[in-house]
């Protein structure tokens, strides 16, 4: 039996929100590799959800290596395979003051690397990208400013040259187009960054990294931003 108390899940993650809680549960020092998880029935008084959501929730927790699930025997702890979640599942559950933050990481050691090694090719496409932005924002088209705003700044990241620097702005591209989503309204957040989003474009095309890093600082540390 689980001795620590709970707290009952209150948001609509309920999945996501079971296997942190239940992720950190484990980490308690309470078990060892090899101990067997507590029943369903056991797990969903505790939490206080179904068995789907306990399902779920061993399958996120089981896909990471931190549970082995074997058929009609039950569900083991593994910790000597590592309790970190695949990075997409946990940003899922990450906090907009923490994924905003990271998000700046990325975008500035984006812009500056990308002043550094960019082509002319990466140029057109970040040039044709930012033209589409103002067009969007102008005809007051939200959801396509989000989308092509999402896709200039992974263009930046691509023009860096560091491909893993870009697939960790994609991955959390997914989650900041959420945010973007639930967070503008409207169009006036993007023609107010314009400006800002063409010098960023020009301090880029003129290996200006100085320029670079404050452009994309600015453009990124305002609460709700574009």
């Amino acid at each position: 039996m689980m001795n620590a108390k709970i707290q009952p899940v209150k948001r609509e993650a309920l999945a996501d929100t079971v296997a942190g809680n239940l992720k950190q549960f484990i980490k308690s020092g309470q078990f060892k590799s090899g101990d067997k998880l507590p029943s369903e029935p056991v797990l969903m008084e505790q939490f206080r959800v179904g068995r789907s959501t306990i399902r779920e929730a061993v399958r996120i927790l089981s896909n990471c290596g931190l549970l082995n699930v074997k058929q009609g025997l039950g569900t083991f702890i593994n910790l000597n395979e590592g309790l970190d979640e695949p990075l997409h599942q946990r940003l899922k559950r990450a906090d907009k003051s923490d994924l905003r933050e990271v998000r700046q990481l990325l975008e500035v050691k984006a812009a500056e690397k990308a002043a550094l090694n960019r082509t002319q090719k990466d140029i057109a496409r970040m040039a044709s990208l930012l033209k589409k932005r103002k067009l969007a924002a102008e005809k007051r088209q939200t959801q396509a400013c989000i989308d092509i705003d999402i896709e200039f700044h992974i263009a930046v990241a691509e023009a860096s040259g560091n491909e893993i620097l870009a697939d960790l702005y994609r991955t959390i591209a997914v989650q900041i187009k959420k945010m973007f989503t639930v967070l503008l309204e409207d169009t006036s957040k993007f023609i107010e960054k314009q400006q800002l989003h063409e010098d960023l474009l020009q301090s880029i095309i003129d290996k200006d990294q100085k320029k670079a890093f404050k452009y994309a600082t600015i453009i990124t540390e305002e609460t709700v931003i574009a």
